[in-house]
């Protein structure tokens, strides 16, 4: 006897928006997340407004693995200059998957354009979240201008991210070399 228990239509959607517009884009029509999802059009309006609203809750729900996988433990001992450098190792490591495709975040807002659509937001939301941690890390290792290195780390991440996604880049060498480049210029220990 299985043990094992189905995920509910919701779930499923949220899954199915995550891995075909992860893989696709967000131009994936309704059918194909429905039927992926094993679940009618009816039920899915029945759980979501809309697509947008569809994409947006998957958004959110990956969020905190998002997060997890980048980011190092709040109180981990490391100096900011190990803590800012470990995401970027992440993100090389990341990188190396068959699969990759960039940072899911960056891809949404790249192709909505509409900064009002809903998964944008989300996506803004959590982008500024990485950004702020960027911030927070260099003003505890005393950079010169934190505002300006945050900025520049997170165009680091979203360029490195998105030549990887693309496959025009491999990030092995390239990514810490150029991000400790930007810690020693802005003089974080």
């Amino acid at each position: 006897m299985s043990t094992e228990v189905k995920a509910s239509p919701r779930e499923r959607l949220l899954e199915a928006a995550a891995t075909l517009t992860y893989r696709d884009g967000v131009g994936i029509g309704i059918e194909a997340l429905c039927k992926a999802a094993g679940v009618s059009k009816r039920s899915m309006y029945q759980l979501f407004e809309s697509k947008d609203e569809l994409l947006a809750a998957s958004l959110e729900e990956r969020a905190s693995a998002f997060v997890a996988t980048l980011l190092p433990a709040a109180d981990d001992g490391r100096s900011p200059r190990e803590r800012i450098l470990h995401v970027f190792e992440q993100v090389e490591l990341q990188a190396g998957a068959p699969e990759f495709r960039g940072c899911r975040y960056l891809a949404v807002q790249i192709e909505l354009k509409d900064q009002s659509h809903p998964a944008s937001r989300v996506a803004h939301r959590v982008k500024g979240n990485l950004t702020a941690f960027f911030r927070a890390e260099a003003e505890h290792g005393g950079a010169s201008d934190p505002e300006l290195l945050a900025r520049q780390l997170s165009l680091v991440f979203d360029g490195a991210s998105a030549r990887a996604g693309i496959g025009a880049d491999n990030l092995t060498g390239l990514i810490a070399p150029t991000v400790a480049t930007l810690l020693d210029t802005a003089g974080v220990r």
